[in-house]
């Protein structure tokens, strides 16, 4: 009887491992606020939970009218979390703009994340900070 409590209390201390890693890594899903490095446009960007289980990002308002036709736009796509590191990793950011895409990962600062875009080497790159929000923007 003995053996099967232990069993038991240790299958409840792994299962509340997995959710307490997966809640940590879901921390990335929300709506944050992007400048655009190269043309300083604002936009409101939704990072999710892709149904394989990795995270992107789409636009979801842009503060330039003439870019709507960016709205929906897949440009984060393929991070997976690292516990360990603490941070999404693996990934790419397209920019729409200029047509490349960069390698890059993604590190919660508070409630913001620091998201950072490189070619090669991270040393070879650009960290952006995007402020959480708390809920989607209305487009006009």
């Amino acid at each position: 009887m003995k053996r099967i409590a232990v069993i038991l209390f240790a299958l409840l201390m792994v299962g509340s491992f997995g959710l307490s890693a997966q809640s940590k890594a879901d921390a990335i899903c929300g709506y944050y606020y992007a400048k655009d490095p190269f043309s300083k446009e604002g936009s409101q960007v939704k990072i999710y939970k892709a149904k394989d289980g990795t995270y992107e990002g789409i636009v979801c308002w842009v503060e330039n009218p003439a870019k709507k036709k960016y709205l929906n736009y897949k440009f984060l796509s393929g991070f997976t979390y690292n516990a360990k590191e603490e941070e999404w990793q693996n990934g790419t950011i397209h920019h729409p703009g200029n047509g490349k895409t960069y390698k890059s990962y993604i590190k919660l600062d508070g409630s913001d994340i620091k998201v950072r875009g490189y070619v090669g080497f991270s040393l070879l790159g650009m960290t952006m900070t995007w402020p959480r929000e708390s809920k989607q923007r209305t487009q006009k």
